[in-house]
């Protein structure tokens, strides 16, 4: 995730202040100069960090904080309400019209930032809703980008609207609500035209939309990775077109974040949505209390629970429960468990969520575990027999000798497999005490990891 490093770090403030026991005024004052540096680092705005630090530091050194039975996990917390502050207080949902009204959304943004797949990710997640979404090609200067929201809107299953590239913009966006009125439409998806950097055609070309069709959003989608970059990208659009949200791309990169951190608190716009993968299923409403827990290492169970009931058949879930209370966990369930993985995202981003995981764990635990690696362990599980999967206690070297031959694979492998069962037999026993325990907007009897 991009909060990677500075998660990593200001853990690391954290648990030199937790060390203490009680705290001075100078603790306090030492511990914020170390986050002020990680937020720097993390491409934070820089009037933000200092506004944010301010805060904090004049909450922290309160006499009930510093002569309280804990005070380094109060500052913790205040640091972690800050951070939700700063990001925004609670999630922000797109506005729909009333009635049969059709809700127009129009998605902006510079090219290359992932704003036509974000769009068809987008409208997947509406159509869940019932939404019934249209996906209108508003970008004519690209043939190429026309073609990928048609072969995206196929692969969301959702309608798809072109006039080709001859006609304006501004007469496609509203043709494109005709259509949509005419055959039960609720919301139409303009997927505008990009540039490598904000010019004036392009913004008049969106002013041009506005004045033609009822926008009820305007949605800018930018990449994270860029850092202050979609800051500024941001304040620009907000100030020449207007916009009411904002969509990060690439938050699953290797970048340092600052722009999730800083757009709202810059700009005063909310983020809607995170883009966190590749795949048109990796799209996640951004919720700042969740990302704040993500950034401090409390993990986000919340968000991991709404992945399950996503992508898990609840019939099907419920009937793994029942068996694995009755039974215990066994190598069929850890096949059925793999499966499921791959809907929600995969190894790494089920990791992410789990509390006290940081990056250094995941990449160990992940390392073991790429797709090659998940086909052979699939192979190893089929090479045993019935009763092997039901009572994996049976395997002794004999019988792992076998399953190895089998499967084409060294022993060692084998071994490390029975290991990796172990641990996510471990796992499950966990699952449903960080559940109870982490309910939204409260730390209840949550343990800090640090």
């Amino acid at each position: 995730m991009a909060f990677d490093s500075l998660s990593e770090k200001l853990q690391n403030v954290f648990k030199s202040l937790r060390g203490k026991g009680r705290l001075t005024e100078d603790d306090v004052k030492t511990a914020l100069k170390e986050v002020k540096m990680a937020l720097l680092e993390a491409d934070v705005n820089f009037k933000v960090v200092k506004n944010f630090t301010k805060t904090v530091q004049e909450r922290a050194i309160g006499s009930d904080v510093l002569n309280g039975l804990n005070p380094a996990q109060t500052v913790i917390k205040i640091v972690h309400e800050e951070l939700v502050n700063m990001m925004g207080t609670e999630g922000a949902e797109i506005t729909y019209r009333p009635g049969q009204t059709v809700t127009v959304i129009m998605m902006v943004g510079l090219q290359g930032a992932g704003k036509t797949t974000t769009t068809a990710k987008l409208a997947g997640k509406l159509k869940e809703k019932s939404k019934k979404p249209l996906l209108a090609a508003c970008d004519v200067y690209r043939p190429a980008a026309i073609e990928q929201l048609r072969i995206n809107a196929e692969k969301v299953g959702v309608d798809f609207f072109s006039m080709g590239d001859s006609k304006k913009p501004s007469d496609i966006a509203r043709a494109a609500v005709e259509h949509a009125q005419k055959n039960g439409n609720k919301v139409v998806f303009l997927d505008t035209a990009g540039r490598l950097h904000i010019d004036e055609g392009m913004m008049e070309e969106l002013q041009e939309i506005k004045a033609n069709v009822d926008v009820a959003d305007t949605i800018l989608v930018v990449d994270a990775m860029t850092g202050q970059d979609a800051v500024n990208v941001a304040s620009s659009f907000d100030e020449k077109v207007g916009i009411d949200g904002v969509i990060l791309t690439k938050l699953d990169g290797d970048t340092r974040g600052g722009a999730a951190l800083s757009i709202r608190a810059v700009t005063g716009k909310p983020i809607l949505y995170a883009g966190m993968g590749e795949k048109l299923s990796d799209l996640e409403q951004f919720y700042p209390d969740r990302m704040a827990s993500r950034i401090l290492g409390m993990g986000d169970v919340l968000s991991l629970i709404e992945k399950a009931e996503s992508a898990i058949d609840q019939e099907e879930a419920k009937k793994l429960t029942e068996k694995v209370k009755k039974k215990g966990f066994d190598f069929n369930d850890y096949l059925t468990s793999m499966e499921q993985m791959k809907k929600m995202g995969g190894l790494t981003s089920i990791l992410g969520m789990m509390p006290g995981m940081n990056k250094a764990q995941v990449d160990q635990i992940t390392s073991a575990v790429d797709d090659k690696k998940m086909a052979r362990i699939s192979a190893m599980i089929y090479s045993m027999t019935p009763a092997e999967r039901e009572k994996p206690e049976l395997l002794d070297l004999s019988r792992k000798h076998r399953i190895a031959k089998g499967a084409g694979v060294d022993i060692a492998e084998v071994n490390r497999l029975v290991k990796q069962f172990k641990e996510a037999r471990k796992m499950m026993k966990k699952m449903p005490g960080m559940m109870k325990n982490n309910k939204r907007g409260r730390f209840g009897n949550f343990k800090f990891p640090f």
